[in-house]
């Protein structure tokens, strides 16, 4: 049985820069990063490698360079890491994307069972949180978001149990296996890999899978089949700042002059 980790190399967000032309990532120079997030997802899933003898495959969308984080996952040690890469899937939203690789996983499991897709449950470019989601749609899966803790999973009879993390709260529950379960960075802590792994990694087979492949209509990708796009992005202006009393010599004071200019700005009831 397979379990699937959806990646994604995201930039380093403390260097972002955008194009004010075309409000594209201009990536040149920039260094980019796992996503934090999927980099929990990607420990889970080796995890129950581990664990139940699942065989874990790590995919990510992305250009040519998306690579080098899928040769970080061989050396962590997944079975397989595949790169869907191809110009039609350029400038894809977050319904575009999850078309695509839902598509590939429906592949996977055309070649062996897919019993769990793990992803983050957010990329902190996006911030979306709907590309997990929209794959578990498209394929039919069950869907459990915000999990903490993977409670136990039952091959046999084919369900998982896991604790999602709420609002002051948590909440049980059990799905039938396949699964698409996005998770949050308290399930585990990463692993880091070994210098043999690391050095096996250099030399092994990152698969790119493209259109050719998928064989989807190309107005379902990419900017084709996006019907979000980017019309602007900038930085929000922000007031020049205000020193209010004095917190040094006159704490209560200062503490009092910032409550009555809360108070008269509306922003405290009285």
């Amino acid at each position: 049985m397979l379990v699937v980790a959806c990646i994604k190399q995201v930039p380093d967000t403390t260097q972002v820069q955008i194009d004010p032309v075309t409000n594209t990532l201009i990536r040149d120079g920039i260094p980019f990063i796992i996503n934090p997030y999927d980099s929990h997802a990607l420990e889970e899933s080796l995890r129950l490698k581990d664990s139940h003898g699942f065989t874990a495959v790590a995919l990510s969308m992305g250009p040519p360079n998306a690579e080098a984080t899928l040769r970080k996952a061989l050396a962590l040690g997944v079975d397989r890491s595949i790169l869907l890469s191809d110009r039609v899937f350029g400038g894809a939203d977050t319904l575009s994307t999850s078309n695509v690789i839902a598509a590939a996983i429906k592949k996977l499991g055309e070649q062996k069972e897919v019993g769990i897709v793990f992803c983050g449950k957010q990329t902190i470019d996006g911030d979306t949180a709907q590309v997990g989601p929209g794959i578990a749609v498209r394929l039919g899966y069950s869907q459990l978001t915000l999990v903490d803790r993977i409670e136990k999973i039952d091959l046999v009879q084919k369900t998982v149990v896991v604790r999602r993390k709420l609002e002051g709260r948590y909440e049980i529950v059990e799905a039938r296996l396949p699964a698409m379960i996005t998770v949050v960075r308290e399930l585990n802590r990463p692993r880091y890999p070994t210098v043999p792994m690391r050095l096996s990694s250099a030399k092994a087979q990152v698969e790119c899978w493209s259109n050719e492949q998928l064989q989807l209509d190309v107005n379902s990708v990419g900017l084709k089949g996006s019907p979000t796009w980017v019309s602007r992005i900038f930085s929000p202006e922000r007031k020049e700042g205000e020193i209010i009393g004095d917190g040094m010599n006159d704490p209560v004071g200062a503490a009092n002059l910032l409550l009555d200019r809360l108070i008269d700005s509306d922003m405290l009831a009285v």
